[in-house]
């Protein structure tokens, strides 16, 4: 006969220096109660736990996702015990509730989490959120070169020195700004030290996408990366950046809960018997929503296979070649027809980009479901011969048609 072991629900809430905990009990009734403040060691939770009477006890741990990563879900898991990382954004709160302290945030997690309240976040292979920091780190560097390009423009512009050819920061350019000639030292120090520090971007991002190169022949998720490379628009950076913040694809068991991820999907505000939508709600990985955006720029263009995209094509394992080539085409097609359409009607170019971003995530949805393998090591039935995507979207025109019936009646 087999005996049940006592459930604990533990709520953590963790920062650099220290962990506030509490504990509920099992059962509607059980006590919900304060434990104490730990060190945030992992020498110190592994104490804790000893002292909760693990592994005779089943314990049942959640934290909220923030600046400490996933080090302490990936610890618990290997000593047998369920974490789940919690999305801050999504837990209930009530609007009454104006005090907020760390024993109060441990004990409502506690309690949320015994209730099944609490939304968990995705947790991440260690090799890929190394992939993911790396690709994060080149982001970086790109906005350090921003912000270095933009100093030094507006240095320049205080002083009365204009560029007035149409395209800066090529060769042309940066032998403008070398070849410049200021009236006072002191300028010219300045000069040649933003001039520096944009180089030194340069090389940095330079330096980043070599890494990302080499590290992608090691990596297991390199069929998917190359997969999405046949799309228009992707190359090996945005490719990377897309399938490590994605992460694993077959938690996403419909397209449009990978839309509501990226913040695509527009607001709603609805009641009674009327509805009305606003702008996109923005929430989730905003990283991955602007790569959507900027990807989706090249669909508004006519389908075409270049010669740059039929070679990056040849690079797709056999095995899923043909399957994601025509997934490719239906895209470009489908996009580009999309595009046109809301340009003809007179939508701004900010809302046909944000459209063609919601639309080439279901393809990038069909394609990595298609070329993934399952947590189990599987294979996932390839969809590309049912056009899933443009099903999705039918099913959407209709249902705006039907409400726009109904509120003229």
């Amino acid at each position: 006969m087999k005996i049940e072991k006592e459930v604990l629900y533990l709520g953590l809430d963790v920062h650099a220096e220290n962990i506030a905990v509490a504990i509920a009990e099992a059962g509607r009734d059980g006590e919900v109660r304060n434990y104490g403040t730990i060190s945030s060691g992992l020498h110190s939770v592994e104490k804790l736990l000893n002292k909760l009477g693990h592994p005779g006890k089943e314990l049942r741990v959640c934290y909220e996702a923030g600046p400490c990563g996933f080090v302490l879900a990936r610890f618990l898991k290997k000593k047998g015990i369920a974490c789940d990382v919690i999305a801050p954004s999504l837990t209930p709160k009530g609007s009454g509730d104006k005090i907020k302290t760390d024993r109060r945030d441990a004990r409502m997690l506690a309690r949320l989490h015994r209730a099944g309240e609490l939304t968990a976040v995705h947790v991440p292979d260690e090799r890929d959120e190394a992939i993911r920091d790396l690709c994060r780190a080149r982001t970086d560097a790109v906005h350090d070169r921003r912000s270095g390009r933009n100093q030094l423009k507006a240095f320049l512009l205080r002083n009365g020195y204009r560029y007035s050819e149409k395209t800066s920061w090529g060769v042309a350019h940066m032998r403008y700004l070398r070849e410049l000639v200021l009236p006072h030292p002191a300028m010219k120090i300045v000069l040649e030290e933003y001039l520096q520090g944009v180089d030194a971007a340069d090389e940095r991002i330079e330096r980043l996408e070599v890494h990302m190169k080499s590290l992608l022949e090691d990596w297991h998720m390199k069929p998917v990366v190359l997969a999405l490379m046949a799309f228009r628009g992707y190359q090996i950076v945005a490719a990377m950046i897309t399938v490590s913040e994605i992460g694993d694809i077959h938690r996403f068991a419909h397209p449009r809960q990978l839309m509501a991820y990226l913040g695509l999907v527009p607001s709603e505000s609805s009641s009674g018997g009327s509805r009305a939508q606003g702008s996109i709600t923005k929430c989730g990985n905003g990283h991955l929503r602007w790569i959507f955006v900027e990807c989706g720029q090249h669909y508004r263009l006519p389908p075409k296979v270049s010669q740059e995209l039929t070679t990056r094509q040849e690079a797709i394992p056999k095995a899923h070649s043909r399957a994601v080539k025509e997934i490719s085409w239906r895209c470009q097609n489908r996009l580009y027809e999309k595009g046109r359409k809301l340009a003809a009607r007179g939508k701004t170019r900010q809302k046909v980009q944000t459209a063609l971003a919601r639309e080439l995530s279901a393809f990038v949805w069909e394609v990595m479901r298609a070329v993934t393998p399952k947590a189990d090591g599987t294979q996932a039935v390839s969809t590309a011969r049912v056009p899933k995507t443009e099903e999705i979207a039918n099913q959407a025109a209709k249902k705006k048609s039907r409400n726009y019936s109904l509120k003229k009646k």
